[in-house]
């Protein structure tokens, strides 16, 4: 067999798009010895990131080039039984379509996106599904809510995402330590992951942690907040600035995997106020490292925590402060927690979601070649 995986995202700090194709890779080499796979990557250096015994090609980084051009010409060079995109397939692609659509944001929440980035998807992602011989996705949630918008019930697949191996359990000190002489945060806080953007909630958080710092001033806690700057991250800034506790407010742009390794560990609270999720992947990432969670009861938050994290409303600021509360002032509560998510971590694997989805390629390339066989076959006759 012969599988191709567009992996543009890779060295691009596209989060969690990049996460996911770069552990999926990583499954395979462990997974599957006698296929072969072919990566295409869109920026330099990183190929090193992807498996040694793959083949490599670089196609364009420019979206246009690379998906109306770059990786159909490649696809005909190089043949193979399918190609696995996310969201969007190259234009005339000669090739059978995997589509890893993680949640359909854009289509149900459009305010969360510029206005033409979720105009493009919602007329990219359509034509990609229709096509796609399947459609995998990370969550029941998401699955149902692919079905509605696309009609295409019966070819998506949920195929789980896990947190990446590196992140594990670290004694809170060791971790406090680098954290302190790395970023010089030397106060106990609560941490939370995600791109500054209004899916994300981030403003609805410190909101929380103003009325939390307010009605028990007696907690040293600040809150530290980890993602990538975007068109919105003036508004979440200013609203850091305006909360009152601006002091204890802390951003640090996008870290490393080592970075956030630490930061997850020295952290006592981890928060995940997001508005929408397709699936939550640091949700599951915080909890592998004995870290309690308190997040959304929306979307598909619920289902991946399951519950081995406090729930709230994220559009209450009442609640999630309270949530925040209870977990900061109760240790017994906390620790019992950090136990919880530790086991419900350990339920997700990316071998587990590579083997799930080289179960899809293997169907799609056997149809294919049991249709190549019965073509030739009325041809000869």
């Amino acid at each position: 067999m012969r599988f191709s995986v567009d992996a543009h995202a890779i060295g691009r700090r596209l989060t969690g798009n990049e996460v996911y194709i770069r552990n999926l890779l990583n499954g395979f080499a462990a997974s599957d010895r006698s296929s072969e796979f072919i990566a295409y990557y869109s920026v330099e250096g990183a190929e090193e990131s992807i498996p040694a015994r793959f083949l490599k090609y670089r196609v364009a980084k420019n979206p246009f080039l690379r998906l109306g051009l770059h990786l159909s010409s490649r696809l005909r060079l190089d043949r193979p039984d399918l190609v696995h995109v996310q969201y969007t397939a190259p234009v005339a692609c000669p090739v059978p379509v995997v589509v890893s659509v993680h949640d359909i944001s854009f289509l149900e929440h459009p305010e969360f996106f510029p206005i033409f980035r979720s105009a493009q998807l919602r007329v990219t992602v359509k034509r990609t599904v229709r096509h796609a011989a399947y459609v995998l996705s990370p969550s029941e949630f998401s699955r149902k809510a692919i079905e509605k918008a696309y009609g295409c019930h019966g070819k998506v697949i949920v195929v789980p995402y896990a947190a990446s191996p590196i992140f594990r359990a670290l004694p809170r000190e060791s971790a406090a330590a680098w954290v302190a002489n790395r970023f010089q945060f030397r106060f106990p806080f609560v941490l939370t992951v995600g791109d500054l953007q209004p899916r994300k909630n981030q403003i609805g958080l410190i909101h929380a942690f103003a009325d939390l710092v307010r009605h028990h001033p007696v907690l040293p806690h600040h809150l530290v907040l980890v993602g990538k700057d975007t068109w919105y991250s003036s508004r979440v800034k200013q609203a850091a600035a305006a909360s009152g506790v601006g002091h204890r407010i802390h951003f640090t742009g996008s870290v490393s995997d080592e970075e956030l390794l630490h930061l997850y560990g020295a952290c006592d609270v981890f928060a995940f106020p997001s508005l929408y999720e397709g699936f939550g992947l640091p949700i599951l990432e915080a909890m592998a490292c004995g870290r309690a969670v308190v997040c959304s009861r929306t979307s598909a938050m619920p289902e991946v925590a399951n519950a081995a994290a406090i729930l709230f409303d994220p559009h209450s600021r009442e609640e999630m402060g309270r949530a925040l509360r209870d977990l900061l002032i109760d240790p017994e509560l906390r620790a019992r927690m950090e136990r919880l998510g530790l086991n419900r971590a350990a339920k997700f694997t990316w071998e587990r979601t590579a083997n799930k989805t080289l179960e899809v390629y293997y169907k799609v390339a056997d149809y294919q070649r049991k249709a190549a066989r019965q073509k030739a076959k009325s041809i000869s006759v």
